[in-house]
Order: structure tokens, then C-alpha cells, then sequence
């Protein structure tokens, strides 16, 4: 992330309000604040080694579904014409 300075100096005439007014319009404008809540709460990439683990777990309890399945102890809910693994 690129950080963006934004300088805004008071003019002769201006009251505090008209300068915070100018002041977060420059801001707004800069597009600093929504990249900056974004990633505020960005998630972490899952790592390489969690996503095997994961895929192995997955695998796994099909493939004891499908033990129990032929076993006759859990009914087969993907009806009679779908072709097994």
C-alpha cells in the first residue's frame, strides 16, 4: 500500500469547520480509506500445508461414506442412476 500525504493549510478567512470539511473531502477523494479497511480484516491465504490436510480429511470420510454406504448402514441419497467413484 502506497501511503498518500494530504496537506491542507488553513486559509485566511476559513473557519476550523470549512477546513475539516476540505480537509476529509481530500481524503475521500485519495481513496485511502476503503484500501485501508480492506485490509483491515483480510484473511490470511490458507497455507499449503493446511489445504492437503484438509483435502486428505475430505477424502477421507468419503471414502467412509461410501463404505458405510455399501456396508447398508447409511442410505444412498445420490438416488439409483448415478454411477459410484
Amino acid at each position: 500500500m502506497t501511503s498518500v500525504n494530504i496537506k491542507v493549510e488553513k486559509q485566511s478567512n476559513e473557519n476550523n469547520t470549512s477546513l475539516l470539511r476540505r480537509f476529509t473531502k481530500r481524503v475521500q477523494a485519495s481513496g485511502m480509506l476503503p484500501r485501508a479497511k480492506s485490509l483491515r480484516f483480510r484473511s490470511r491465504p490458507v497455507s499449503p500445508t493446511k489445504r492437503k490436510q484438509q483435502t486428505l480429511k475430505r477424502l477421507e470420510k468419503i471414502k467412509e461414506r461410501e463404505k458405510l454406504i455399501k456396508l447398508g448402514k447409511i442410505p444412498d441419497k445420490r438416488g439409483p442412476f448415478t454411477r459410484s467413484r
